[in-house]
């Protein structure tokens, strides 16, 4: 088992994530950044927040609305994006979902859903790979039901990871990837399901992860969410204790990557923020302190679970804690030469990467 403090910055090592501290006042801040109770956690978009409201009334219309419209419009990664979020509430209000599908047994949106959830279940299982085998045939029936939508293809992608095929796995993976990219090259989900699949299939080879990254983030068109694939690789490093310690330079420039990208977008803006966050935290463990600051401020209150959860049970705790820790430390020389994942402690961090 990961030593946990060892995925933190040096500063936040000596400081404890306790559930339930209180609220720092503005104030005590750095400027720009709100204060902890206008923080949320993984707050819904403007679309996707009515759907949850409805689905929390047992309404399925809405969220059946939502997604036939990211359809329609060929909006994969809205769509991927709102089929996660919906399945996690169908997983916790399964009576929602059953009528849902009692309604309208054919609407590919459901379809896909049902693929979604039955993955994320799957994926919580201990029994993983023997649970995701079944999952293949929902993965085909959203497939079939939207021939160009790439989403089904991505959760062909993470079921292939999670059932440990074995070599035979790799051709069957390439075969998934080819048609996942053939609906939409630069789709994001598909190319993170890659990027996991190629850490977990050549455990400790982060350089294969860097490998693939760098490359797509080359070819994906201005404004891709795929320009900050390496930020991602550089994450599963830094929080992945095997493998040959890799090149500072080469984790710096994922980051500078990210932030070109971060730049794009207004500050506050929901749709970045998960990038954002990671971004946050490689920089914060790479000491680059000034430039995660910048990254906080460009967060706002758009905190989400991912990557922080990887690191400490209390997600948003430790998000708040990162925070409040800045506005008294000073940025740190940037070293150079390598970094090894982990501070060269072993093992995961204990959850899925799913």
């Amino acid at each position: 088992m990961v030593d946990t403090m060892a995925l933190l910055p040096p500063f936040l090592r000596g400081a404890r994530v306790t559930r339930g501290a209180g609220p720092q006042p503005a104030g005590h801040l750095p400027a720009g950044l709100p204060a902890d109770d206008e923080v949320l956690l993984d707050a819904p978009d403007d679309r996707l927040g009515p759907a949850l409201v409805a689905a929390g009334r047992g309404e399925w219309d809405a969220a059946a609305g939502l997604l036939s419209g990211t359809r329609e419009a060929a909006e994969w990664e809205n769509r991927d994006r709102y089929a996660r979020r919906l399945a996690a509430f169908a997983h916790a209000r399964t009576e929602w979902f059953r009528d849902w599908r009692a309604a309208a047994p054919d609407d590919p949106d459901a379809l896909l859903l049902a693929a979604q959830l039955a993955t994320d279940r799957a994926w919580r299982s201990p029994a993983r790979a023997e649970l995701l085998a079944p999952v293949g045939a929902l993965v085909t029936a959203a497939a079939d039901a939207v021939p160009h939508d790439p989403v089904p293809w991505r959760l062909a992608l993470d079921r292939a990871r999670g059932a440990h095929a074995g070599d035979a796995g790799h051709a069957e993976f390439e075969r998934l990837w080819t048609e996942a990219v053939r609906r939409s090259p630069h789709h994001y989900g598909c190319h993170v399901a890659a990027l996991k699949y190629l850490a977990a299939s050549w455990h400790g080879s982060h350089r294969e992860c860097f490998d693939f990254a760098e490359p797509a983030a080359d070819d994906a068109p201005r404004g891709s969410l795929v320009r900050a694939l390496p930020v991602r690789a550089a994450f599963g490093y830094l929080t992945d204790g095997c493998g040959e310690a890799l090149p500072r330079a080469r984790l710096d420039a994922a980051a500078d990557r990210a932030i070109d990208l971060s730049a794009a977008f207004a500050a506050a803006d929901p749709w970045p923020a998960e990038i954002r966050n990671v971004l946050a935290y490689v920089l914060l463990r790479l000491d680059r302190r000034a430039d995660a600051l910048e990254q906080l401020r460009l967060i706002g209150p758009y905190a989400t679970s991912f990557p922080w959860d990887r690191v400490a049970d209390d997600p948003l705790g430790l998000f708040l804690l990162a925070r409040r820790e800045l506005r008294t430390a000073p940025d740190g020389a940037v070293r150079r030469g390598s970094v090894h994942p982990s501070g060269g402690h072993g093992g995961h961090t204990g959850r899925g990467d799913h």
